[in-house]
Order: C-alpha cells, then sequence, then structure tokens
C-alpha cells in the first residue's frame, strides 16, 4: 500500500500519509476520504490504480502467459454463454484473461471478490469490447456498471470496472 499511497499523493497533492487505508467487513480497501474510492492491482512489476470520486471502482491487471487449461477454467467458473464464445474464439488464452480481469474488476468494484462466484456474472462482447451482460441481482442493473478494457504496459491486460456511488 505505500506505493499506491505515495502515487495518490503525487496525483491528489498532499503527503502519501493523508491516504489512509481501512478494510471494510469484507476486507475490501478503502480510503478514508469518502469521496475517493480506489481499487489497484499488480501483476510482478506492474501497477494498475483507479480511483473515483462518488462511484465504486475495481482494477485488475495480468501478465499476459500461457493458459493451457483456460477453457477447463471456463468450464469450471464461467457462465455457460461465456465457455461456448471462448470455445470459438481464435485467441482463447487472451480472451479468456479479458473476462477474467472483467470479472475481478467488477466484483473489486462491488466489494466481494472472487468469492461472490466468477459465474454470477456474464459479459459479452460487441464491437470488440466486453460489457456487462447479466449479473445476479445483488450487482444491480448490469446496464449501470462501465468497463474498459485496458494493455497498460507490454505483457498486461488489464480492465477497470465502475458505477455510481
Amino acid at each position: 500500500m505505500p506505493r499506491v499511497q505515495a502515487w495518490l499523493a503525487r496525483e491528489f497533492g498532499g503527503e502519501a500519509g493523508d491516504y489512509r487505508f481501512e478494510r471494510d467487513a469484507r476486507g475490501r480497501p478503502h480510503l478514508q476520504r469518502a469521496a475517493l474510492d480506489c481499487s489497484w492491482s499488480h501483476s510482478g512489476e506492474h501497477l494498475l490504480v483507479a480511483c473515483g470520486e462518488a462511484a465504486r471502482v475495481g482494477a485488475d491487471l495480468e501478465a499476459i502467459r500461457p493458459r493451457a487449461n483456460a477453457l477447463a477454467l471456463a468450464r469450471r467458473f464461467f457462465a455457460d454463454d461465456e465457455t461456448a464464445w471462448l470455445s470459438q474464439r481464435a485467441h482463447l488464452e487472451s480472451d479468456f484473461l479479458r473476462l477474467w480481469c472483467a470479472k475481478e474488476a467488477v466484483l473489486k468494484a462491488y466489494g466481494h471478490g472472487l468469492a461472490f462466484g466468477l459465474h454470477r456474472l456474464t459479459f459479452a462482447e460487441t464491437d470488440g469490447a466486453l460489457f456487462l451482460a447479466r449479473c445476479d441481482a445483488e450487482l444491480g442493473d448490469p446496464r449501470d456498471w462501465r468497463l474498459r478494457e485496458l494493455a497498460p504496459a507490454p505483457g498486461t491486460l488489464a480492465a477497470l470496472a465502475w458505477r455510481k456511488g
């Protein structure tokens, strides 16, 4: 967290110590500053930080690496529609990673993490971009969620997810 706090101080002003984190009952970290929500993810030497005012944000960053068991993992943890979509994709491993990042970003924003269940939210693709097509009622209306896919550094994929307050 010190790296995140130092980055926040550089971006928003003040000292790193001004950006104190607390954890809620589920363990989701949040800033004591109520108007600014923050999520981060790291992979290797890379750190991705997302902040939002009057929004719940989630970020996931993953290294691109071979995932020979991607389809088997999808069959076990993803929705049937997603598994069917993946089984027809030319770039199965990278598309699996896109879905994984999207799911984890939404679940981090929601505050439950992976334990909530990857199968409880379903993404679809339109015009090359993923969007939340269906989700458990606890997540609210899927149309309220926004997703941005990123390739923030060579060899990485990421997703940012958010919804208003």
